[in-house]
């Protein structure tokens, strides 16, 4: 029942409506034409869902409540392997939004199978934009800290801020998150003079 309420909270309240006519049965279409519309009605559909789930989900992470972000970012993990494939290098970002939330709940197992998923599918798109493989670093990076590594967290952020440089520039607000987590270990391993330099970049 608590995993229910958690469920209906977190993400069914929110797409109710939107689950009937992309779960239940399609009409069926006598024209290409209208089968060609139909399906990208249903595409529509899937994607406007997977938004709403994906939002919701980050909106649950960014308010400290992991729990709740997981049925959502769940529905959008489903959705979106419907939609673009289990390999679908746009799975990458979710996978990154469910180790942080398992990481919140102190799941590091199952955070850190979401992360070897997420960088499988890096790892098998070459064109992979640094954007994305610095959100994979980020992640590495706060997953780390979690489990205490913390040379290993700094390895992973100073590859954040390298690729996030790489594709926004140097002054990006995009950078000072991987700045700022930095900041913090050098802060906990009483570096302050780094860790000031740090903030101060941020």
């Amino acid at each position: 029942v608590s995993h229910q309420r958690t469920d209906w909270i977190s993400i069914h309240g929110h797409i109710c409506q939107l689950l009937l006519p992309v779960l239940g049965p399609q009409p069926c279409f006598h024209s290409e034409k209208d089968r060609k519309h139909g399906k990208e009605q249903l595409l529509r559909r899937q994607e406007s869902l997977i938004a709403v789930a994906l939002s919701t989900a980050q909106g649950f992470v960014w308010a400290g409540k992991p729990l709740e972000a997981i049925p959502a970012a769940l529905q959008a993990l489903r959705f979106s392997s419907r939609v673009f494939g289990s390999g679908s290098v746009q799975l990458v970002p979710i996978y990154l939004l469910l180790a942080e939330a398992s990481t919140g709940t102190g799941r590091l197992r199952q955070a850190a199978k979401y992360l070897s998923q997420a960088r499988w599918i890096i790892l098998q798109t070459p064109d992979c934009s640094a954007a994305l493989q610095s959100k994979l670093h980020r992640g590495l990076g706060l997953f780390s800290i979690a489990e205490g590594n913390l040379d290993q967290a700094l390895y992973h952020l100073a590859n954040d801020v390298y690729l996030a440089t790489a594709e926004f520039g140097l002054n990006s607000v995009e950078v000072s998150g991987g700045y700022f987590h930095m900041a913090n270990i050098f802060f906990r391993q009483n570096k302050m003079d780094a860790a000031n330099s740090l903030y101060t970049e941020v």
